[in-house]
């Protein structure tokens, strides 16, 4: 008799009603398809899955993203898209009420949402506002953070004004690689001032929360390419999640998943998704997920068998070092076992 069986489980899709999706690094990069993304979608929407999205990306409006989705060939509509602007003003009306000014960093995304709700936009310090609400857009200039700057003097204790960011992504993909993102914007302002935004979207639960409630979605599945902000943000809000492997986290990053940021599937792009789902199957020391085996010798990772997809045997080193409950810079890691051989930009 075998040590392991083969069993497989059913695929990450079974039982879904709503497929949430990220956009950066899991449906593009700047412009361009991430390979295979547009073909899944729209096999899961013809399959009756709802499709939606979520972005942390404030530089578009909800519309603007509907007609980029559109022009890759998805039924996309400005309902079908939950923008972190959405929630930040969200957050925002909660502590300032609508016809005040709020001071804006960041782009159109951010203008819209604030102006749709009743509030009037600067881009001045000098015009006393009562807020500043910050989102990502490649034009972000230093006169803009130096503005936010002006405005955030004073901490909010001592009578100061409320400073909301729509994200703190460190990084954005585009076409030609990994680009700062809106955190390290934010950073710029929070060393300047020393104070801490107030975080809007993901990994914060009510974004996820709001999409749940927007699509009346019973089972979500929610699809991101970040550990940090997507699963994070997913486990928080209770709801499954597939990690892809075509943006911003690598299969190192995987071995390393704290708890609160470990998702329920890894692929390593959207086919994956309509695959059936290894078990991962674990005896002793050892475990195996397909016909990858990888065993945990005291402060070793040993692999046992390569298996024959890349992607089993990522998922079976994962599972392994999580399993231990221990952190992975304590473990010597073969370095096959984080190869790298997945799409990204």
């Amino acid at each position: 008799m075998a040590l392991f069986s083969k069993r497989t489980t059913r695929t990450p899709l079974d039982g879904v009603d709503v497929l949430l999706a990220d956009l950066d690094g899991v449906v593009y990069a700047g412009p361009g398809a991430i390979p295979h993304a547009v073909e899944s979608l729209n096999r899961a929407a013809a399959d009756g899955i709802r499709l939606g999205y979520i972005t942390n990306n404030a530089s578009r409006t909800d519309a603007s993203v509907a007609q980029h989705l559109a022009d890759f060939g998805l039924g996309t509509a400005p309902e079908d898209v939950v923008t972190s602007p959405q929630a930040a003003v969200s957050l925002l009306a909660e502590r300032v009420d609508p016809g005040a000014t709020i001071l804006v960093v960041g782009g159109e995304g951010l203008v819209v949402e604030l102006e749709k709700a009743g509030y009037v936009v600067t881009r001045s310090a000098d015009d006393a506002p009562a807020a500043v609400v910050q989102g990502f857009n490649p034009d972000v200039a230093w006169t803009d953070l130096a503005e936010a700057a002006f405005a955030l003097a004073l901490p909010e204790e001592d009578g100061g004004i409320p400073w909301i960011a729509t994200n703190t992504d460190w990084t954005i993909p585009r076409e030609r690689g990994i680009a700062p993102g809106n955190g390290t914007l934010v950073s710029a302002v929070h060393t300047a001032v020393g104070r801490l935004a107030t975080v809007a979207g993901k990994p914060q639960a009510p974004i996820f929360h709001a999409a749940t409630a927007r699509f009346g979605a019973a089972q979500p599945l929610f699809l991101g390419d970040r550990l940090d902000t997507d699963i994070q943000g997913a486990q928080a809000a209770g709801m499954d999640s597939a990690l892809v492997l075509t943006g911003i986290d690598r299969p190192k990053h995987v071995l390393a998943a704290p708890e609160h940021a470990r998702p329920t599937y890894i692929v390593g792009d959207l086919r994956e998704l309509f695959e059936p789902y290894p078990e991962v199957v674990r005896k002793r020391d050892i475990t195996q997920v397909g016909d990858a085996r990888v065993r945990i010798d005291g402060p070793r990772v040993e692999i046992l068998s390569e298996g024959s997809r890349d992607i089993d045997l990522v998922r079976a080193g994962a599972h392994a070092i999580w399993a231990t409950g221990r952190q992975i810079f304590g473990f010597d890691v073969p370095e096959r076992l984080y190869r790298d051989t997945f799409h990204r930009p």
